[in-house]
């Protein structure tokens, strides 16, 4: 269960930090919107329903949706096959309604199955990718857009040559402009009293200011437009209202419409999901988000989506990282970045044109190294080969291909070392029914993997209130880190929140929980015989407990 936050309990931290989001992503969703081959406009109405609607809608505290570049090969692919814009979104539509059905059936809880070490792989190659990405835009090499994400860019280049490339397209006003921006994202908030104005915005404006002036003074420094942000610049609000555009729903009979749909849904809730946990382990409150309820939330802000003439969307990690670091702790920040992107589309897209891309890839520099930095690997090395082997592999899949891949690829080398070690049943357990409450003993088997952490998680959900749970270890060979992760969060958060006595026992010093066995209580009269359960589930213990 997820601890509750109260949604303006952090109004200045989520201000400054919708803020931040709200810069990221104007060109993101103008670049993804060109990269798939749809109208500009279209990627700033996905941005506005995945703040505004999603926002509402989604458990997550922290998680920031919006159109994703995960999506653009099969969105350029579908307004081609479906022949126009107007059929595509119909499929949007659907799309978002499977998704709704989706989360209603609780198919959100394959996310349980995702190993920790695949996410953070999948977390640090996206801090790489995110690197290797902006630095071209932080040198004034502006051909790709700057939310290609893809290892082969839209320009024909990849991930390595366009760094080439950028040797003979250094442009200094750029290199100027992004040194000054990573000082003032670095040092900012060293300043006594300054933080109270957040640091990326100070960057931005001083992205501005610096353009401006080479300008203004006719210095060759000076950037032009196309290393500026471009967003579309309506004359009149019947000029705004008029790029807004309607399905077509007279294709609904076109057998083609429904595959693109399931296509949109199935890869866009695997992003999501895949994308919230992430977000999760970035989250400093711990907080743990219901996966089917963001199905719901990702279904109704596609329908939306599709209904006024965006693209899809699905939650994005560059976007809620950028949330977490800049001091977003509720989903207000993410509904004020949707709100920035719909007024400021509307009323002031004129000065919106003048932030250049260097700015906002020093943002995302310092981004991109907070999710890769060394001690990330170092960690994960020293969880020996079980944990460091798929973490690498997600790493390298991902930079060299998309995330997708990545992550699947991760997925199947976790699951041969685990075939490798044995998987065998994840624990035992039995009950005694005492008149101060039920002692329940959970007995972990000689090897527990992250195949076991939905189930064990599922366990430790179910135990009743008032009661007592004993957590044997003393059998166990291997416990997986996913597994320790989830005991480590029930003792400490979800026990004391349902009052429930936890006694840690047989755990190994090197997977750093103290054992309390030697302050357990004197066992007091029995009114039941034991009763043992073998191969333990959560759905035996639910049959046991009603039992009684």
């Amino acid at each position: 269960m997820s601890k509750k936050t109260a949604v303006f309990s952090n109004i200045k931290g989520d201000l400054s930090a919708g803020l931040v989001v709200f810069l990221i992503a104007v060109p993101l969703c103008l670049g993804i919107a060109l990269a798939s081959g749809a109208p500009l406009f279209s990627g700033m109405i996905a941005g506005i329903v995945g703040g505004l609607v999603v926002g509402f809608f989604s458990g997550s505290h922290l998680s920031v949706s919006g159109p994703a570049a995960g999506l653009t090969a099969i969105v350029l692919s579908a307004i081609t096959t479906l022949g126009n814009f107007e059929t595509f979104l119909l499929a949007v539509v659907l799309a978002g309604a499977f998704q709704l059905v989706l989360g209603f059936v609780k198919a959100g809880t394959v996310a349980n199955y995702f190993p920790s070490n695949v996410i953070t792989g999948m977390l640090t190659a996206i801090g790489i990718i995110i690197i290797l990405k902006q630095i071209p835009h932080a040198f004034g090499y502006d051909a790709d857009t700057i939310s290609d994400m893809a290892f082969i860019q839209t320009d024909g280049e990849n991930s390595f040559t366009a760094l080439l490339s950028t040797l003979n397209h250094i442009q200094f006003g750029a290199v100027i402009i992004t040194i000054v921006s990573i000082a003032i994202l670095l040092y900012w908030n060293k300043i006594p009293k300054a933080g109270v104005v957040p640091a990326p915005l100070v960057a931005v404006l001083a992205g501005v200011g610096i353009n401006q002036l080479f300008i203004s003074s006719g210095s060759v420094l000076g950037l032009e437009q196309s290393h500026l942000v471009t967003l579309p610049v309506a004359a009149t609000f019947n000029d705004f209202f008029g790029q807004f555009t309607l399905p077509n729903f007279g294709e609904l009979a076109n057998s083609k419409v429904w595959v693109v749909a399931a296509t949109i849904a199935v890869v866009a809730s695997i992003e999501t999901l895949l994308n919230l946990e992430a977000t999760d382990k970035l989250d400093p409150m711990k907080r743990y988000s219901s996966p089917n309820r963001e199905l719901k939330a990702q279904g109704i802000g596609n329908m939306v989506s599709g209904l006024i003439g965006g693209i899809p969307v699905t939650s994005v990690i560059v976007r809620s990282s950028a949330n977490i670091n800049s001091g977003g702790r509720t989903k207000l920040s993410t509904m004020i970045h949707g709100g920035l992107l719909l007024v400021c589309t509307a009323l002031i897209p004129v000065l919106l044109n003048k932030i250049p891309y260097a700015t906002l890839a020093a943002v995302l520099l310092v981004t991109g190294y907070k999710l890769c930095k060394p001690s990330v690997f170092k960690k994960m090395f020293e969880k020996g080969k079980y944990q460091w082997i798929p973490f690498a592999v997600t790493v390298v899949v991902i930079v060299f291909t998309d995330l997708l891949i990545g992550v699947s690829v991760g997925l199947g080398v976790s699951v041969l070392f685990l075939l490798w070690g044995n998987m065998k049943s994840p624990y035992f357990f039995h009950k005694e029914k005492y008149r101060t409450g039920d002692l329940i003993r959970l007995e972990l088997a000689q090897e527990v993997s992250f195949l076991n952490k939905a189930n064990i998680l599922l366990t430790l959900d179910k135990l009743p209130e008032n009661s007592t749970v004993v957590i044997d270890a003393s059998r166990t060979a291997y416990i997986d880190q996913d597994v320790l992760e989830i005991i480590r969060e029930f003792t400490q958060i979800k026990a004391p929140q349902n009052k429930i006595k936890v006694v840690l026992k047989g755990f190994k010093e090197a997977y750093k929980i103290n054992n309390t066995d030697h302050v357990f209580m004197e066992s007091p009269e029995k009114e039941k015989p034991v009763s043992v359960v073998t191969n333990g589930t959560h759905k035996d213990l639910l049959k046991e407990l009603s039992a009684n």
